[in-house]
């Protein structure tokens, strides 16, 4: 949307362009651009206008606020290197006071127009578009990289449509469509970023190689940047300077020096020796002398003559303190009279206070209000106290004071002085007395409510532990039996397995007997009979088979199961090791391989263990006599049928 009036008023400037460039660019960087560099054919003028606007150029007899903002333009110090000036950064992307350009006014919509060049022509991208985005802005940014650029452009073609902008200092063309573009200021920038979004046409050829869309963007380059800092410590030092000369300008000046003595010098010292007003410039410069040691059989007259006039101000000094004292002592009575006042009405309140705290009053008011009344009563109560103890110390400082100058010439006096004081003790006492009678009341008939209120409180609060204790103590009754019925099963276990062990004990004696009695047996047929040693070993195996079969009846019935995990994996390792071992082997070997395993277990806990599995493992007497062995085998597979 176009105002139709601005475009009026633009109509007949359009002779003055190139003018009306150079004008604004001058405004606003303080730098001439040559109008040679501004040849843009115009077709049509409001176009131009447009533009001109957008860029922030507002042209001769064209009103509207400038676009881009001053402080873009005039050089100005950027605070942000706070690492060289020591001064607070300011973000130099605020509008106004950076780099960036203020927004546009919201009630002038900005319209793109067709640019035409001498060997393309720029399109505008449609308005209902999203305008183009570029990167936050590199501080002292003069180079922008464009993009998009058709590929049949030439460095000639990039330059006649940029340095519309401004002076070009350097054109980087890549074989790609893009290219860095760096100028002469950086003002000149923000015109280049307009330019993004526009779609460029070179002549009048509708080939893909000859059309593409731009895109302008702010590129970050060493060379801005080294000169944008080279400038900011510039300013810098500039900066600290001007402070430097602020400060020895607000610096108070130094004290003018000590002349040398001379004899004209002492004459216009004693001079303004007795002058009252020069008096303290002089005695300085005169102490001065002294101490340096000017003094000698010469000059001792005069020296002498001014500190006779030095000795001439003591009593000027002492009247001047005579009449600061009396002014002390005005000031000191109108402070007694102010503060009698003071006290007399803090008196009153607290009366006042006092007749509402008796009883006649006081039953009508409620809780809270007397609590506000008491609170109120003792702060007028410690006020007027600090108050009355002031004044007191005021009159004993003077009744000291009159006892030091007078010497006690005038007794008459002193016992007025005295009756005085005591009479004010004496009423200030009384009144302290009735406060705390009535305040003694007051408490008494809070404590009454409290003690009320609380045993309230309190038989709720019993009531509620007596619950908690009753729930506790159950608790604790049921814990306790449970726990009782644990130890009670523990004892039944123990005794069982006790029993067992006394029974296995037995059992395992008895089969010892049995057993060397087989053995006498064996060996008397053996000599009688003449019976081969492995036909003895054959019926010995036989009887401890037989013997075993009965036990292990027995095992089994007091078998149980297992009871950990380590049991299992135990059992596991046995049957693996008894496994590759077919005749069995006995507890020793079994324990030192286990051993090498766990260093902890004993031999009588493997025992006990196979012992309880009596399916699984089984106990065979082996050998004769003195090479008689007990070995374990694995009986697990032996129940085990083939198909």
């Amino acid at each position: 949307v176009v105002d139709v009036g601005r475009v009026a008023s633009i109509t007949p400037c359009s002779q003055k362009v190139p003018q009306m460039m150079a004008a604004a660019a001058d405004g606003l960087g303080s730098i001439a651009i040559d109008t040679t560099q501004l040849n843009m054919s115009v077709t049509d003028p409001t176009a131009w206008a447009t533009a001109m606007n957008n860029l922030g150029m507002v042209p001769v007899g064209l009103p509207g606020q400038q676009l881009v903002s001053d402080s873009i333009c005039v050089p100005g110090f950027d605070p942000s290197l706070n690492m060289m000036t020591g001064i607070t950064p300011i973000n130099p992307m605020i509008p106004g006071l950076g780099l960036v350009p203020p927004p546009p006014p919201t009630e002038v919509a900005v319209v793109k127009e067709i640019i035409h060049c001498k060997s393309c022509t720029l399109f505008p991208q449609n308005p209902n578009l999203p305008p183009p985005s570029t990167r936050e802005r590199p501080p002292g940014c003069k180079t922008v990289f464009v993009g998009g650029l058709p590929e049949n452009a030439t460095e000639e073609i990039i330059q006649e449509v940029f340095e519309q902008c401004g002076d070009i200092t350097a054109i980087r063309k890549s074989k790609k469509n893009f290219c860095h573009i760096r100028f002469a200021e950086e003002f000149m920038v923000d015109k280049a970023i307009y330019l993004s979004g526009y779609r460029m046409r070179l002549g009048s050829s509708t080939d893909k190689k000859d059309s593409g869309r731009l895109h302008v963007d702010f590129a970050q380059a060493r060379d801005d940047f080294y000169e944008w800092e080279c400038k900011q410590r510039m300013r810098a030092r500039e900066e600290r300077h001007r402070r430097k000369l602020e400060e020895d300008r607000l610096r108070p000046p130094s004290p003018p020096a000590i002349m040398h003595y001379s004899e004209h010098e002492a004459a216009l010292l004693a001079e303004k020796l007795k002058d009252d007003s020069k008096f303290s410039e002089a005695i300085t410069v005169l102490l001065s002398w002294i101490e340096r040691g000017e003094v000698n059989r010469r000059s001792a007259n005069q020296f002498y003559s001014m500190v006779q006039s030095a000795n001439s101000h003591v009593r000027r000094l002492m009247n001047e303190k005579a009449t600061h004292e009396q002014e002390m002592e005005e000031a000191k009575e109108n402070f007694k009279n102010a503060l009698t006042g003071i006290l007399t009405q803090f008196e009153q309140i607290v009366a006042v206070f006092n007749a509402s705290t008796r009883q006649k009053a006081w039953d009508h008011f409620s809780k809270a209000q007397r609590k506000n009344i008491d609170i109120w009563r003792k702060h007028s109560e410690e006020l007027r106290n600090a108050q009355s103890e002031q004044l007191m110390g005021i009159r004993r400082e003077e009744e000291m004071e009159m006892s030091d100058d007078e010497n006690c010439d005038s007794p008459t006096k002193k016992m007025r002085v005295d009756e005085s004081a005591l009479a004010a003790q004496a009423y200030a006492l009384k009144e302290e007395n009735d406060s705390l009678r009535w305040q003694l009341d007051a408490y008494r008939n809070e404590v009454e409510l409290l003690k009320q209120e609380k045993e309230q409180l309190f038989r709720t609060e019993e009531n509620l532990t007596k619950d908690q204790q009753l729930q506790f103590l159950q608790q604790t009754m049921q814990g306790m039996q449970q726990q009782l019925l644990t130890i009670q099963e523990e004892l039944n276990n123990k005794k069982s397995e006790l029993e067992q062990a006394k029974e296995e004990q037995s059992h395992t004696q008895a089969l010892l007997k049995v057993l060397q009695e087989q053995l006498k047996g064996t060996k008397e047929l053996v000599e009688t009979n003449g019976h081969s040693h492995e036909d003895a070993n054959e019926i010995n195996v036989l009887t401890v088979a037989l013997v075993n079969q009965d036990r292990e009846n027995n095992i089994e019935k007091r078998s149980q199961g297992l009871k950990s995990e380590k049991e299992a994996l135990l059992i596991g390792i046995i049957s693996t090791f008894l496994h590759v071992h077919p005749f069995g082997a006995n507890i020793e070997y079994l324990w030192s391989y286990m051993q090498q395993l766990d260093s902890k277990i004993s031999a009588n806990e493997i025992e006990m263990l196979l012992m309880r599995l009596p399916r699984m493992f089984k106990q065979e007497f082996t050998g004769v006599g003195a090479t008689l062995e007990k070995r374990w085998k694995l009986c697990a597979f032996e129940g085990i049928k083939t198909t």
